[in-house]
């Protein structure tokens, strides 16, 4: 079974995507496939400098990420070249590892913009972690040390709660505890498998 998971920045995303791990689950972190993409020496690194410049570059020749945020999540323009790039790439790998999990596993790809791609009907199941927006700031400032203005210009770039609650086949609401998610989790884990 192919299950979708996303969520908006600092939703908790990440924290349900390994604790359906630990709970047995293929994992395919669209994230860390977006960060292997364009690593230093890779055909994608090269195909970003030469869009936004050799400024994306830290000195020992790494991306960027704050200075290529900067740019993206204030100009939707921008953002969508640099997707232009990365999600093709991110696609070819998610390709990859699918065709080598485990006969029978549940593979959960793990898929922040899945509401923004227009992908959710290509899954069996559509797993949305939500939070109110407030939320999330609040995250964003006291995990992250960003600004308020940074972190309403990353949620407003993203898809509204409305949009990828209505792609959402469960919804697990991330406002409690730990142990309140583990439940949450565990319960869809069942209900999938």
């Amino acid at each position: 079974m192919r299950v979708g998971l996303t969520g908006g920045v600092a939703s908790g995303k990440s924290t349900v995507s390994a604790i359906l791990r630990e709970l047995g689950a293929v994992v395919i972190d669209g994230d860390q496939l977006a960060r292997e993409v364009v690593e230093k020496g890779t055909p994608g690194l090269a195909a970003v400098v030469e869009a936004f410049g050799p400024e994306v570059l830290t000195p020992d020749g790494h991306l960027d990420r704050p200075k290529v945020g900067s740019i993206v999540f204030n100009d939707e323009q921008q953002r969508r070249v640099l997707e232009g790039i990365v999600h093709p790439l991110v696609f070819e790998r998610v390709v990859e590892l699918e065709a080598n999990a485990p006969e029978g596993a549940l593979v959960v790809h793990d898929i922040p913009l899945l509401a923004e791609t227009g992908r959710a009907d290509t899954f069996d199941a559509v797993i949305v972690v939500d939070v109110p927006a407030e939320v999330q700031v609040e995250r964003m400032l006291r995990d992250r040390g960003w600004t308020e203005e940074d972190a309403r210009a990353r949620i407003g770039a993203q898809a509204s709660r409305e949009d990828r609650r209505a792609i959402a086949t469960y919804v697990i609401e991330n406002t409690g505890t730990l142990d309140d998610l583990r439940r949450k989790v565990t319960e869809v884990f069942q209900q999938l498998t």
